[in-house]
């Protein structure tokens, strides 16, 4: 009966919140998303990586026997909210699922010691940290970084066969950025594709496919395309205003975007996220040394280098800028807002004028 129902069930969390924190668990077992967790995907998230095949099938059943209130073989979203509650099945499924739901929505709250899942953690109303870690997906699959780098990795085995490695082939010829063809403006987008030696080649594919894939899997392809090349046309816009005579070559400018991008992730999503603090400091670090170790070699050392740290910093610059503009926000706040028209209208006005600047600038370009 339904009065019966409502009074097994002990919800430690308020109304709203409860919904939304077990609409999140429920839409992670819901695998087809038709609203309903059937007996295969109950079976299937059990007998995942997670559990580690720790129950067997006469447990699954004795679940859906017990949950399934009204025989249809299937759990809607009440039925699995009881279910998550209900002392009976505790014995049999308690310790895997506290497991499993700690494993997807890491938790800081105070320790639940009353209620049926006694030792697990209760979420807090004013504390999301682990909201953002949930959002990580594989469906839509990330594939587009993964394209890029594939296409990449083709160009240079092409030059490659014909014995040029070092951006002197056929293909780097007509892709590099190169100063002297300016007037040939996809250059200042198809430098990406070229790249100077293989070890050039394997750090740009490394870095942008350990932070690229991450970032598709919450905020998806679209999103990170938009803020790679970004990066990418900032990069050689720059370049080609404070280093004319600078000829560019690989991803740099990429990458640098999707540095920057999970800094502005970060910043969008503080408060959802698990260890913002420390996640920001690392990328950072990460940048400051790379640009860094690009300007003494340029300035102050004896190696024979000519490295266009500008598209570093440039990349990194439009990375954060429309990472801030495009990238998901999780719960949006009042200052989150005025930052988004700040970054979007500042990403605007610097593009516009750089592409007017390479256009009308044409002293600057004179040899």
């Amino acid at each position: 009966m339904p009065g019966q129902r409502e009074t097994a069930v002990s919800m430690p969390l308020t109304p709203s919140r409860s919904d939304l924190y077990w609409r999140r668990i429920f839409e992670k077992y819901d695998k087809d998303k038709d609203g309903r967790i059937s007996y295969v995907e109950l079976k299937e998230i059990i007998n995942s990586r997670e559990y580690e095949h720790d129950l067997p099938d006469n447990v699954v059943d004795k679940i859906m026997s017990l949950a399934d209130r009204d025989n249809s073989g299937y759990l809607d979203f009440n039925e699995f909210v009881a279910m998550m509650h209900n002392p009976d099945l505790k014995a049999v499924f308690g310790h895997f699922v506290a497991r499993y739901v700690h494993s997807i929505i890491p938790q800081r709250g105070p320790v639940d010691t009353t209620g049926p899942w006694t030792g697990f953690r209760a979420v807090s109303t004013s504390d999301h940290d682990g909201t953002y870690e949930e959002e990580y997906s594989c469906w839509p699959p990330a594939v587009c970084m993964i394209l890029i780098s594939l296409v990449e990795i083709v160009l240079f085995c092409y030059d490659a066969a014909e014995g040029n490695t070092q951006a002197n082939g056929t293909i780097a010829k007509l892709f590099i950025y190169n100063p002297h063809k300016r007037q040939e403006a996809w250059r200042f987008i198809t430098y990406m594709l070229v790249h100077v030696g293989v070890v050039h080649l394997l750090v740009n594919l490394l870095v942008q496919l350990f932070l690229g894939v991450p970032l598709e899997m919450v905020h998806r392809w679209w999103r990170v395309t938009l803020v790679y090349l970004a990066g990418v046309a900032a990069g050689s816009l720059a370049t080609s205003l404070t280093d004319p005579k600078v000829y560019l070559a690989g991803a740099s400018g990429g990458v640098y975007a999707l540095i920057a991008a999970h800094v502005a992730t970060i910043i969008m999503n503080w408060s959802e996220m698990e260890f913002a603090i420390i996640q920001l400091l690392v990328f950072l670090l990460l940048a400051a040394v790379d640009i860094g170790t690009a300007v003494y070699d340029r300035y102050w050392s004896h190696l024979n280098q000519n490295i266009g740290y500008v598209a570093h910093l440039a990349g990194a610059l439009a990375g954060l800028l429309v990472g801030i503009g495009v990238l998901r926000n999780l719960e949006k706040r009042k200052w989150e807002k005025r930052l988004w028209w700040a970054a979007v209208l500042l990403y605007c006005s610097l593009m516009l004028a750089g592409i007017l600047a390479n256009i009308f600038w044409t002293a600057r370009f004179q040899h």
